[in-house]
């Protein structure tokens, strides 16, 4: 079995945030070493299979996932005590120790273990829109996928989505000195701002899911003008939408596009758009409390069912088969944000009780045999 705290420790040292590749060589280079072999895909993911033989391997699929990029910039690690300080300690180089450590140490008499780790859930999630299909499930079949992000190993068993887009105001150019020949595209994004602050008061009666709270829609850049003596034709707001279900994202776009030209004075100046993407947006997902995966799971860490509060990639492997987030640290901690900041940590003794939840948990799914 390989050592997670051993292999935590080196790959917090290793900065991962503008160019994965020197991490996946220490993931690749420390299965290997473990009597794995793993592939890598024309994506850049990470993929390793353990496989029951004969017959026993048409039972379950099991997908072990997280990912291997973190956020700018690099933070190295220091050690003080039971905690491991560093950019990636818990998002999510702690969930990828225990994974790794659990996949490297069983061998299943019933169906099929993948690890599967990919290379940028913090930007585009162009690893995991490839690697999906690539994967198999089969609800049917029983299979379940966990992903790997810092749930202070509570198992979370729903998310909310995450949009993007903007917010695009036309005005008329004029000169400061003579503002009312023009139109002023920053003056008219006010009523666009109060406007957006009412949109989800029209969800009333709309179905809803209560454990994923209410949905959140907040104005995050706001760019227009050209010059300072000059009356200003365009201003854009960025929106960040995180969403619940049943939403979409473009469900989303089209419910916005319509309520602000019932809102705004000047309609025809406004509309809204989703940013490109070259993958799917990051929709919100449920699994159900009484789903194995997640009844299994909640057994062997005796943790709460709650929600995730960030939207991951947990979105995709969502709509093939049921999906839980699990992992060691937090998010946040009584004293403030702990992913992505520079006090970002995780608890070793966390990662090696992550590493004993999975294992069996694992042991218990795939010794079912009534699916």
């Amino acid at each position: 079995m390989i050592d997670p705290l051993e292999f935590l420790e080196r790959a917090v040292r290793t900065p991962s945030h503008d160019d994965v590749g020197p991490m996946r060589d220490l993931l690749c280079e420390t299965l290997r070493e473990a009597g794995v072999e793993p592939t890598v895909d024309d994506a850049d993911n990470v993929v390793a299979t353990h496989e029951a033989s004969g017959d026993a391997a048409d039972g379950p699929h099991v997908v072990l996932n997280t990912h291997l990029d973190t956020v700018s910039p690099h933070v190295p690690a220091e050690r003080d005590g039971d905690l491991l300080h560093g950019r990636g300690a818990c998002d999510a180089k702690g969930p990828l120790a225990a994974m790794v450590a659990v996949f490297s140490s069983i061998e299943p008499d019933r169906g099929r273990i993948t690890l599967a780790v990919t290379p940028d859930e913090e930007t585009r999630s162009i690893g995991a829109a490839a690697l999906v299909p690539s994967l198999d499930l089969d609800p049917d079949r029983g299979d379940a996928v966990i992903v790997g992000e810092p749930t202070g190993l509570n198992v979370c068993n729903a998310a909310k989505g995450r949009f993007e887009g903007r917010v695009t105001i036309t005005g008329e150019r004029a000169h400061a000195a003579e503002p009312h020949t023009g139109r002023n595209a920053i003056a008219m994004a006010a009523p666009v701002i109060d406007a957006l602050a009412t949109f989800d008061d029209r969800a009333e009666g709309l179905d809803t899911y209560p454990d994923l709270g209410a949905p959140t829609l907040t104005p995050t850049l706001v760019t227009g003008g050209e010059a300072t003596n000059q009356v200003p034709a365009d201003c854009e707001i960025v929106l960040d939408r995180r969403s619940v279900l049943p939403e979409t994202a473009v469900g989303f776009e089209t419910a916005l596009n319509e309520y602000l030209g019932e809102r705004v004075p000047s309609p025809d100046a406004v509309s809204f758009a989703l940013t490109d993407r070259e993958t799917p947006f990051l929709e919100a997902f449920e699994t159900p409390d009484d789903a194995r995966v997640v009844s299994v799971l909640q057994e062997a860490s005796g943790g709460a069912v709650r929600p995730f509060t960030a939207a991951t990639e947990a979105s995709y492997f969502a709509r093939e088969a049921p999906t839980v987030v699990f992992g060691p640290g937090d998010l946040a901690d009584e004293d403030g944000p702990v992913a992505h900041a520079d006090r970002e940590y995780v608890r070793l003794s966390a990662v090696e009780r992550a590493t004993t939840i999975l294992g069996d948990a694992l042991a218990e799914f795939l010794r079912e045999t009534d699916v």
